[in-house]
């Protein structure tokens, strides 16, 4: 069994210390927070301890470990957040339904959804047999725990709050003005309209069926010419107040029942779009057909007919607000080529994105909805010290290292166990002490072209490797992508690789000077620059850069600083430490990736894995 070691003191339960369980249940990328009175302690996603991607069902596992950070038991939790309501838009159902008279079994399957979701204190009970719940149960809705994950956690005093996604409570879109401790949704889209469902439907016509595979066709569409934008608004027509709605001709959601799986496993989705899209698109791409130029054409009207309602939404809305920040999230906030565009393309100033805007996020957004309604705005308490960068009273998220980490002891147990396994493979085994000279080491790898796994610290919270669960390779090259996709990830060749670079660097080398912590946004790199870093420099000339400082993360910050010295540049090459599974969690994962892929290097915590040549001779 794996300890998690926390550098957080642990915590005994006190009538005068408040535990607030966050969940994100049987929605995809389930997860679970724990926020100590209005500071957050520990967040992870459930993917990470079932090893199935995108997990819908009972946060369990990261409930266990969020308890076990604190250390504090299930009776010590004063209220269970869950982000979502039954009760919500009840009116815009009833309606609904009565107007529209949907297909019966669509009704009732969402009838049975709901009941099986309400039974928080039996799933708890279950996961935790013997121990037992004082904690109330309060149900957030979807999109208010989404604005509340993007502005309570952010730097911001004031800010123009928006949360897009496919449907969560009956609604696919909510906005409002976020103060002090306080957030609202003023407006709604309400079902059957929804970007999110757009976006997903269109990338399922394009043969990419899985949960999640939005990201494939970002990362497709700057091989395409928007030759479909006016299809597209066919499909998609925009409001005067901001909103959008879709042409349900080429939708199947809101007339019939989809097929799809939210529990206890990877989620499933049936085909969402009517055979009136082909009519309109021509022929739907199968998952194993050849990529055509009109399948990248179109992936590029998609992303373009996506960013047109985006920003006509967020132009009316500063319009109406008059107010220069931003905090964004829901599904459609992880598209991070919109979100890069958002300063060139709108008059906002300021962009928060946290670093698990989509479904996990709201974990977040409804245990500090939940703090700051029962506070009446109070201050977190001075029993926990606050992080750097707090300027407003509010806890401020401005990094992501929220999951376990693993002691040394672990770690070299681990090695120790498997020495005959390092061995047969011809690897050598050093531990490097000092914190400079590791870095020194790795960085030198990284410039003689190794791929190097970097496992370090406490997980990162969110979909992205930020530094702590990352492998990591030499930008100048311009054969790392291919030499990544042949030794490990094995992923399409349009997808492009993220910089992870210093901060004070980032205005030298992109066109933007900002801080993005959380690699949610891409950004132009440099015209004069591009040359210099091919393994990051999408076909488009942009990056989805990641900035790095030394107080957030100094370790990952210092091998990238090693870098620079060796090289001149002051960046490397990010990706997440996984192959085709979740992002790795615990050494024995990381190792396990070492062993079966072709990685030269694993760096693990102060400990060295090197592949030599020839030892096995």
């Amino acid at each position: 069994m794996w300890r998690y070691l926390f550098s957080l003191p642990l915590y005994c339960s006190n009538s005068d210390v408040t535990y607030i369980l966050g969940l994100n249940a049987y929605h995809g990328d389930s997860s679970a927070c724990l926020v100590k009175d209005g500071v957050l302690i520990a967040a992870a996603e459930e993917e990470r301890f079932r090893r199935i991607k995108h997990w819908a069902g009972f946060p369990s596992e990261a409930i266990r470990y969020c308890l076990a950070a604190a250390g504090i038991r299930l009776g010590d939790v004063d209220v269970v957040a869950i982000n979502q309501d039954a009760s919500a838009n009840l009116w815009k159902k009833v309606t609904y339904m009565l107007m529209r008279r949907p297909d019966l079994a669509l009704v009732l399957d969402r009838i049975r959804n709901k009941r099986e979701r309400v039974g928080v204190a039996a799933e708890l009970a279950r996961a935790f047999p013997g121990e037992s719940l004082r904690a109330e149960v309060r149900e957030v809705e979807h999109h208010l725990a989404h604005l509340g994950s993007a502005f309570l956690v952010s730097p911001f005093d004031d800010a123009v709050t928006v949360s897009v996604d496919g449907f969560g409570d009956f609604a696919s879109a909510a906005w409002g003005i976020g103060h002090d401790t306080h957030v609202e949704a003023e407006d709604k889209v309400y079902f059957p309209h929804s970007l999110g469902i757009f976006y997903q439907a269109l990338t399922q016509y394009l043969g990419f069926p899985n949960y999640g595979d939005e990201y494939k066709v970002m990362g497709l569409a700057p091989y395409g010419e928007p030759r479909f934008m006016n299809e597209m608004r066919r499909i998609v027509t925009l409001q005067d107040d901001g909103a959008f709605r879709l042409n349900l001709d080429y939708f199947r959601h809101h007339r019939e029942k989809i097929a799809y799986e939210w529990e206890n496993g990877e989620p499933a989705f049936g085909s969402l779009f009517s055979p009136q899209l082909a009519d309109l698109l021509g022929p739907v791409r199968k998952k194993e057909d050849e990529l055509t130029q009109r399948h990248k054409d179109i992936a590029r009207s998609i992303q373009g007919m996506y960013e047109e309602a985006f920003f006509h939404l967020l132009n009316r809305l500063h319009e109406r607000y008059q107010v220069d920040a931003l905090a964004l999230a829901g599904g459609c906030g992880m598209n991070s080529v919109a979100n890069g565009k958002v300063y060139r393309n709108t008059p906002f100033k300021r962009l928060y994105v946290q670093s698990a805007a989509g479904d996990a996020g709201g974990a977040i957004g409804a245990a500090f909805v939940v703090w700051h309604g029962m506070n009446g705005g109070k201050q977190p308490s001075p029993l926990t010290p606050l992080p750097e960068g707090e300027g407003n009273g509010r806890f401020v998220m401005d990094h992501a290292y929220w999951g376990p980490q693993f002691s040394g002891e672990d770690m070299a147990a681990l090695l120790g166990a498997r020495k005959a396994d390092i061995a047969a493979q011809s690897c050598v085994v050093e531990r490097i002490a000092d914190e400079a000279a590791l870095c020194r080491r790795t960085a030198k790898a990284v410039a003689d072209g190794k791929v190097v796994g970097w496992f370090q610290g406490r997980m990162e919270w969110g979909p992205r490797a930020l530094g702590n669960r990352s492998i990591v390779g030499d930008p100048r090259r311009a054969d790392m992508k291919d030499i990544l996709n042949l030794k490990i990830k094995r992923r399409e060749s349009f997808r492009p690789f993220a910089p992870s670079i210093l901060r004070e660097a980032t205005a030298d080398w992109f066109e933007v000077d900002d801080d993005v912590p959380f690699m949610m946004q891409v950004y132009p790199i440099r015209a004069e620059k591009r040359a210099l870093i091919p393994a990051v420099t999408h076909v488009d000339g942009t990056g989805r850069l990641q900035t790095v400082t030394r107080d957030t993360n100094p370790r990952y910050y210092a091998l990238i600083e090693a870098f620079r010295d060796l090289t001149g540049v002051p960046m490397v090459l990010n990706t997440s430490f996984n192959e085709n599974e979740p992002v790795v969690c615990k050494p024995q994962e990381a190792l396990d990736c070492f062993l079966r892929t072709r990685m030269d290097v694993l760096v693990l915590g102060d400990w060295v894995v090197e592949r030599v040549e020839g030892l096995a001779d």
